[in-house]
């Protein structure tokens, strides 16, 4: 049986401007490893795939991808086998220094490594036929996990109460937890989106799920693209955990925040306004980005 959760509690970020109130979802909180919009994403698929009887998951990644990690620790929990097609031949020999590719590993995920060459037809007939071949029926999770059956999860995320927020505020990967968002909010609220990878493809790729039109993406906090990080960022991410007591990650929840901070204090948001930001997980990946910045000499997430 897949596991569901109440609705997340909403904490209070006491902000030193009173024009504005700000709530974070804690959606971190659902589970150590398949939380926030994993758990909401994968929660449908996993009904699907047992429905139809299927004993193996595959899906793909890259190196320091949450997905990757959740479906792992979803497929022990729930009893499937996990096959991870990951991007980049050369961290085969890198799996005990990476420290997604090693949770995966000891959870029982099999790895696929391919090149990035192959990786980018990884959803051409002939390479989902080829794995088929080699690894035997499965049921197939995209990248990030969005499909139609994510996006219905992820249309749980809001609960009733929820309603008397005028903004609802989300991380942007592959778009799935922003459509489940919007369909579930009503008319007279804004979803703001804050992206993760540079790119003008996520308006295509959301308006596929979007049954509404009340959203808009802040494309600013990028800070140079997918898994790109500086000082400044890992600054803020350390000073949000030491003063609110809510840790971020520096790929998704710590640019949102740093953006929605950012845009409280330029006046962005009219007097009076509720905002309601979802915390969407992500927190393994700290470790890996640590081991980087280490590399880098450069000050690391506490």
């Amino acid at each position: 049986m897949i596991f569901t959760v109440e609705n997340s509690a909403n904490q209070q970020i006491q902000l030193p401007e009173k024009d504005v109130e700000l709530y974070v979802k804690r959606e971190d909180k659902i589970h150590p490893f398949v939380s926030g919009n994993k758990f909401r994403k994968l929660k449908y698929n996993l009904v699907e795939a047992k429905k139809n009887g299927f004993s193996k998951l595959l899906t793909f990644g890259g190196a320091y991808s949450n997905h990757i990690a959740a479906v792992a620790s979803a497929g022990r929990l729930f009893g499937f086998e996990t096959i991870g097609v990951i991007r980049g031949e050369e961290l085969q020999d890198k799996i005990s220094s990476n420290a997604t590719l090693s949770f995966s590993k000891a959870e029982g995920m099999h790895f696929k490594f391919v090149t990035r060459e192959a990786y980018r037809n990884k959803t051409s007939e002939a390479f989902v036929q080829a794995l088929k071949s080699e690894f035997g029926a499965f049921f197939m999770i995209p990248e990030g996990g969005t499909n139609v059956l994510a996006v219905k999860g992820c249309e749980e995320i809001l609960a009733h109460d929820d309603a008397l927020f005028n903004y609802i505020c989300c991380a942007v990967g592959t778009g799935g937890t922003i459509s489940g968002l919007i369909n579930g909010v009503k008319g007279n609220q804004q979803v703001l989106g804050f992206p993760a990878l540079k790119g003008d493809f996520l308006h295509h790729d959301i308006n596929k799920f979007a049954k509404q039109t009340n959203w808009k993406l802040i494309n600013d906090y990028h800070f140079g693209g997918y898994a790109k990080t500086n000082t400044a960022l890992v600054t803020f991410i350390n000073y949000f955990k030491t003063n609110y007591n809510v840790p971020l990650d520096p790929v998704y929840t710590g640019k949102m925040f740093f953006g929605i901070m950012d845009l409280i204090e330029k006046g962005y948001f009219p007097k009076g306004s509720k905002i309601l930001a979802i915390h969407t997980g992500g927190l393994q990946g700290i470790e890996g980005m640590n081991r980087t910045l280490k590399k880098k000499k450069l000050p690391v997430i506490i």
